[in-house]
């Protein structure tokens, strides 16, 4: 019986290698996965510590298996995960394993809960999706705006906002992941149940600035319901195109119509391609980006109860150190259940609020 471990699956790329490096500096020594054999060799050499390499490729689903056995934790970073995450996905569900992810592109994490959750759940693994800043944060902030509110609460909104030139510090793989997805229909969770949604939008008070965020699709939606069984509705704005943002939300309201074009689909697919191979990392000269995410909890009269803002700092520092602290804690004391999990239902409100601290996200109550 070997000695269950952590597994980093994409790891040369931009998530993955910042991912790695937060695992070292947490003491862990994860094993490093990749399609391309002479960039991990390279990338494991300039660590600080040396880690084991292993080769697998979405396209050859037994070499992802191969790499996951029993009571592993994997870390999957191989976005667009509507195009590569179903290999890893498999793979922990046939190990019995506990599976993090970094996706954001809403279909994916639906079909986590909807389609692999029960299977993961009959096989004893547990699939924790969208865990770093897609969507730690609005999860931790809801579920403390929630337990504040009380029973009285049916509403919660979650709104995501950023300050600093977030354009210049997306990577290939966002880039590509956002593309992948324009033309796919999001949801909300309305009347107690997930619903379409198409370019809704709303101003939040953030550092007392009136900011708009455009409803998006998240785990949230899966996640925060059963563990408040009042709540009717839960929405998620992303506020990231500042300005932009109300324009953003009329042309998504258009979305049903220019996916039924000839040939948008293949449009998109192709930009998806040119990002991918554009290969170019994030600016690093690009000013400081922080974030800011904001909780509201409502009654049925639409009186707000709570409300909670986190703030922190760079989103991709901030999902490779919640991802190094979920995949440690998961490994050495393992996750509360089994199937499709929130990350409050995985590790618990106070661990989730300590490990995002640990990630530079601080709390607090307004």
């Amino acid at each position: 019986m070997r000695t269950p471990r952590i597994v980093l699956f994409g790891a040369t790329g931009f998530t993955g290698r910042l991912t790695a490096a937060a695992l070292i500096a947490r003491g862990a020594r994860p094993l490093l996965v990749g399609r391309d054999p002479a960039r991990l060799d390279a990338f494991a050499a300039s660590l600080p510590v040396r880690p084991p390499t292993a080769v697998a490729d979405v396209s050859r689903p037994e070499s992802v298996r191969r790499t996951v056995g029993p009571g592993d934790v994997l870390i999957s970073a191989v976005g667009p995960f509507m195009r590569w995450g179903e290999a890893a996905v498999a793979a922990a569900t046939e190990a019995g394993a506990v599976y993090l992810d970094t996706a954001g592109e809403p279909p994916f994490i639906k079909r986590i809960y909807q389609r692999y959750g029960p299977a993961a759940g009959a096989g004893g693994a547990a699939l924790i999706t969208a865990f770093g800043y897609d969507y730690v944060p609005g999860n931790l902030a809801a579920a403390l705006a929630l337990r504040k509110a009380g029973s009285e609460a049916v509403r919660v909104d979650v709104g995501y906002f950023v300050r600093g030139d977030l354009a210049a510090r997306l990577s290939p793989g966002t880039r590509a992941s956002a593309l992948g997805v324009l033309l796919d229909p999001m949801y909300g969770f309305r009347e107690g149940r997930i619903v379409r949604e198409h370019g809704r939008t709303r101003a939040f008070v953030v550092g007392g600035r009136r900011r708009y965020g455009m409803a998006v699709g998240t785990s949230e939606h899966f996640a925060l319901p059963p563990a408040h069984p009042g709540l009717r509705e839960v929405n998620v704005y992303l506020g990231w195109l500042g300005r932009l943002t109300r324009a953003a939300g009329t042309l998504a309201r258009a979305t049903p119509v220019l996916a039924a074009m000839p040939g948008a689909r293949r449009v998109t697919d192709a930009l998806v391609d040119r990002v991918i191979r554009s290969g170019r990392p994030p600016g690093h000269a690009a000013p400081a980006v922080s974030s800011q995410i904001v909780a509201e909890a409502y009654d049925a009269r639409g009186r707000l109860l709570a409300a909670v803002e986190l703030n922190g700092g760079d989103p991709y520092d901030f999902t490779a150190r919640v991802l190094a602290w979920g995949a440690t804690t998961a490994l050495a004391e393992g996750v509360r259940g089994t199937g499709a999990l929130g990350p409050v239902d995985a590790f618990g409100l106070e661990a989730l609020t300590r490990g995002c601290a640990e990630a530079g996200l601080a709390a607090q109550t307004r």
